[in-house]
């Protein structure tokens, strides 16, 4: 699962007039995890998000993203594999119409006519826009905006979704549809917002930055209900949370059974997703008259299929 790392080591960053914005931040993100990056304006959460995708270089220290070091060289592998949403849709809307918008990436990628309206469609599909598919996106709600937009950046089919402030625009309904909408993403997922309530919903770890540095890291319902640690950090609560109990803060280490479990369980789901993709790619081999291939296929499959048990067994010695 490696290439879906996300992996900062000491990375240093400063904008042209001087300001510092990343002061040896260190961080590592695994394939699967829904992360919330919160902090205080000014913290350096933008300018995390934007070395995810390589719009801009560290001065110092390592990015990794996959299996690949970020550089000038490998940026543009790097975008392919990270899918960007910024807070404003209006930044990612330029085409006459809400199907040009989504299929623009994917042609841009070089993928046929054909091929590119396909992920069109099923991305719309997901974001439950598919009537909006001929409408010009300047005429479309906030909240329909949004969506497209983010079906603009699952069309191209990334590992890792990134978004900064996806909500702060949002009414309660369209916000609403984006937390499920969110949740039922199944890759690696990565969110900065100042709505702390969004993050607990949608995350389930949780990184505060401050200064450019990690000050926290751990599981998000741990994190966001520190109510000292919050403060600390020029936080506040959860309106969620005001009213509850708060539990000692112990710390910035996220929980590693909590997180082993919650790795195991993504293990699991997708490890049956593997075993039918194997089976599809053997069934393809043999009607191209690969039947040697095709048989190796089908073993890959059986083997990753009766893993399953192991992983359920592992489930079960954690509680």
């Amino acid at each position: 699962m490696s290439h879906h790392i996300v992996e900062f080591q000491d990375v240093r960053y400063h904008y042209p007039d001087g300001t510092a914005a990343l002061n040896g931040l260190s961080l590592r993100i695994t394939h699967g995890e829904a992360v919330g990056i919160v902090g205080a304006n000014g913290a350096g959460k933008s300018t995390l998000l934007l070395h995810i995708n390589g719009s801009i270089l560290p001065a110092s220290g390592s990015i990794i993203i996959g299996d690949l070091q970020l550089t000038a060289q490998t940026r543009k592998e790097v975008r392919k594999k990270v899918g960007m949403i910024f807070q404003n849709p209006d930044d990612q809307l330029f085409m006459p119409t809400v199907y040009d918008d989504v299929a623009f990436g994917p042609l841009n990628l070089g993928l046929g006519r054909e091929r590119a309206a396909e992920r069109v469609e099923e991305a719309l599909r997901i974001v439950g826009c598919q009537g909006l598919r001929d409408r010009p996106p300047h005429h479309l709600s906030s909240g329909q905006k949004s969506s497209v937009a983010i079906a603009s950046v699952i069309a191209m089919q990334p590992e890792i979704l990134v978004m900064d402030e996806p909500a702060s625009s949002l009414d309660p309904r369209s916000r609403r549809q984006l937390i499920n909408l969110l949740n039922a993403f199944d890759h690696t997922k990565i969110v900065a917002s100042h709505d702390l309530d969004f993050i607990l919903e949608t995350c389930e770890r949780c990184i505060i930055v401050r200064d450019g540095r990690v000050m926290a890291d751990g599981a998000a319902e741990t994190v966001l209900a520190d109510k000292t640690l919050l403060e600390e950090n020029n936080l506040e609560l959860p309106l969620s949370l005001k009213n509850n109990p708060l539990p000692r803060h112990k710390g910035a280490a996220m929980n590693d059974l909590d997180k082993l479990k919650h790795l195991i369980e993504h293990w699991k789901e997708h490890n049956k997703e593997h075993a039918r993709t194997y089976r599809e790619w053997a069934g393809k081999a043999a009607s191209l008259g690969k039947n040697d291939l095709a048989g190796v296929l089908g073993e890959i499959a059986a083997e990753t299929s009766r893993i399953d048990e192991l992983f359920i067994k592992a489930d079960g010695l954690l509680g």
